[in-house]
């Protein structure tokens, strides 16, 4: 049992790793939780923000691409979380911000998605097996909802034509609180919060990533692509006991 903000529900309690056949129990009944993609951007940090400050509890979780990369994403992205959860302005009571990173490498696994039939389709795989594991936090936390900071066509897998594709992989609603909003306005907030300093600096995300990826996916061939490799979900089982979890606060 966790307390956050004066509300108490089930959910994962402080450890240092959890194993995938460790199943929690869902949320108190009438409260608002969500489990947030959040990565070492300017973006993600404003959308969990912006959901903050609408009373929802958050469970971050960030994807990492180690060992293709270092941990300097995993390592700003904790800054990020810091930031909110110390900023008084925004948050005049305790923040429903849950003070632990949920870390998972995906470097690895997003190797899968280089193959030549599914390289062009790569972005998209790559949203849609973040999905997969918020889904299956949310599972364990009891979470109803997942947050991104998807805009619209900012990056390729933010096209109209890809963002279908994206959000067809989530059991749950998806809400995207910076949805067409213009990018100088979110950077804006990020300096307003504090993030924007945190948040600048090079990003890893298409490092093996397609020079020339698709921005109309094609629902069926990412499904029988994915169903050639195993299949999302048991890529996500296959990968979820080396989640582990940071302590923010």
């Amino acid at each position: 049992m966790r307390e956050v903000n004066g509300v108490l529900h089930e959910g994962l309690e402080p450890t240092q790793q959890i194993k995938g056949d460790e199943v929690r129990s869902p949320g108190a009944s009438g409260t608002k939780v969500a489990v947030a993609l959040v990565s070492g951007g300017i973006d993600s940090p404003v959308a969990v923000a912006r959901m903050l400050a609408q009373g929802w509890i958050i469970y971050p979780l960030h994807g990492s691409l180690e060992p293709l990369t270092g941990d300097e994403a995993e390592r700003k992205t904790i800054s990020c979380l810091r930031q909110l959860s110390n900023n008084k302005k925004l948050f005049q009571k305790n923040s429903n911000l849950v003070e632990e990173l949920f870390v998972i490498p995906i470097g690895d696994t997003l190797s899968l998605f280089t193959d030549k039939k599914m390289h062009r389709d790569y972005f998209v795989h790559m949203k849609r097996l973040l999905n997969v594991m918020a889904n299956r936090l949310a599972e364990e936390v009891g979470a109803t909802h997942i947050i991104t900071g998807e805009n619209i066509g900012q990056v390729s897998s933010q096209t109209l034509g890809n963002l279908g594709a994206v959000e067809r992989s989530s059991e749950r609603p998806i809400l995207r609180p910076l949805l067409a909003l213009d990018k100088v306005d979110i950077i804006h907030m990020a300096q307003a919060l504090g993030t924007f300093e945190i948040s600048t600096g090079p990003e890893d995300c298409d490092i093996i990533g397609p020079n020339h990826p698709t921005t109309v996916a094609d629902l069926r061939r990412l499904e029988e692509n994915e169903k050639d490799i195993g299949g999302l979900e048991e890529i996500v089982n296959a990968i979820w006991d080396e989640l582990r979890i940071v302590e923010v606060g």
